[in-house]
């Protein structure tokens, strides 16, 4: 019997000193012990950095919230001590709050996903992004076991009540659209175009806002292929331009992605070349590239993923790309003149649509192009184009001469819009390209 007492009371002061110790490490919540991922990141020594950073800034309050759940991607005291350095202080405590607390936010992830549940990709972490609603992504790459390809992933799945904890070995600081495309393995070759054509810097102003379509490794071997080449044969006077073109001003997500024309950073004599965009079940560029992946939002922009680098369009490519000028392009190709449009310019060109076409062949009683020679519709054509890129704003009433010098233009500008020769109007200007501009017009102007 007095064995039985002494075991009891061994046992009754061991329980007490493990219940002693689970209260020092926990936090209390309706009368339950809770291990919280604050409470978890205070038991580790090893995270005594991350814990003083997140009390710094009160999210370590937010950590303990019970009816919420995180993925917490946490930089050791080694890792801190790296970025430290790099910051040239000696404690988190000097780093401005506001800054600090964005730091912190950009390891968290909404949810608890373990190692199991981890995919390679992008994830919105908690950090502000440049536009409201929208959040700094995340890129997680599995195989290399990095975080931004920069961080590696030393240890996983430390569980809390509300979330989960895996290790990193480097501090993740909020990304540029150009630290986005170094993370990203698959933009290798975007990164290297970039920095041969002195781009980089660019997209790393934070002063700016930028939508960018990143075009693959794949997109870019595609490319270099069909022009029998290779990127370091590539000058950067000859990739600015093309790399430009895939930037649009303003942060632009998904969501807000609209069919049209929408001027690009890339410019000819002066101007933004624009790109083509089609929203249907996706959204194509330029009748021809695809975005594959949409919204990694960065410190100054956004980037979507397309499978195709886009060259700037001649006007030619402008038609050839926009199905509402399909007879317009078999006109051109009928009457020879493709490759003197896709020449050096600049031109101006006024172009008629299906429709304007179709009433053109109504007009005239005939089927259709295959009805008209090439001796037809070569001065028919001739007389859209004026020589020189005329956006309309430099458009002015009066008589324009043509490339069929027996056709002037009778061009008439109001507040309405331009007309010309009396009946036709102007639907759609100033469509830039890389020789030239296009205006859309509804009838086809016969001499």
């Amino acid at each position: 019997m007095k064995n039985y007492f002494k075991l009891f009371s061994v046992v009754s002061i061991i329980v007490l000193i493990l219940a002693s110790v689970s209260c020092k490490k926990s936090s209390t919540s309706g009368g339950m012990t809770t291990h919280f991922i604050t409470d978890v990141a205070s038991s580790n020594p090893n995270f005594s950095d991350l814990v003083a950073a997140l009390k710094r800034t009160g999210l370590d309050k937010a950590l303990e919230n019970g009816s919420a759940s995180f993925t917490v991607f946490a930089p050791t005291n080694a890792a801190f001590a790296t970025l430290l350095g790099e910051l040239n202080v000696t404690s988190v405590s000097q780093i401005p709050v506001g800054t600090l607390t964005e730091v912190l936010l950009n390891h968290v992830i909404s949810g608890s996903l373990t190692a199991s549940q981890l995919k390679s990709g992008y994830y919105s972490t908690l950090a502000a992004g440049p536009s409201k609603g929208y959040t700094l992504s995340m890129y997680v790459d599995l195989m290399a076991k990095k975080i931004n390809g920069g961080a590696n992933i030393t240890q996983t799945d430390i569980m809390a009540d509300n979330g989960v904890i895996h290790v990193i070995d480097k501090v993740l600081l909020p990304m540029t659209i150009a630290d986005n495309a170094v993370a990203n393995s698959s933009f290798t070759s975007l990164v290297a175009a970039l920095q041969k054509a002195n781009l980089v810097s660019a997209l790393a102003d934070t002063s700016k806002r930028y939508t960018v379509f990143a075009p693959t490794n794949d997109a870019f071997t595609a490319l270099l292929t069909s022009l029998g080449t290779s990127l370091s044969n590539l000058t950067a006077g000859t990739l600015s331009p093309i790399l430009l073109y895939h930037v649009l001003p303003g942060f632009i997500p998904a969501a807000s992605v609209k069919a049209g024309y929408f001027p690009t950073l890339s410019t000819a004599f002066g101007k933004n070349m624009d790109v083509q965009v089609a929203v249907g079940s996706g959204v194509l560029l330029n009748n021809s590239s695809n975005v594959i992946a949409t919204d990694v939002v960065a410190t100054n922009g956004i980037i979507h993923v397309i499978d195709k680098v886009l060259l700037p369009p001649t006007v030619v490519d402008l038609a050839t790309q926009n199905s509402i000028f399909s007879t317009l392009v078999l006109a051109v190709v009928k009457a020879d003149l493709a490759t003197t449009l896709a020449g050096t310019g600049p031109f101006t060109v006024f172009a008629p649509t299906n429709d304007a076409f179709t009433a053109l062949f109504a007009a005239l009683k005939v089927s259709g192009i295959d009805a008209l020679t090439k001796d037809q519709l070569t001065p028919i054509l001739l007389a859209h184009v004026v020589s020189g890129n005329v956006q309309s704003g430099d458009l002015v009433s009066g008589s324009v001469p043509t490339l069929n010098s027996a056709a002037p233009l009778k061009i008439m500008v109001s507040g309405s819009g331009v007309t010309l020769n009396g009946n036709i109007n102007v639907v759609l200007a100033n469509v830039q390209g890389s020789n030239g501009v296009v205006h859309v017009i509804d009838k086809v102007i016969v001499p």
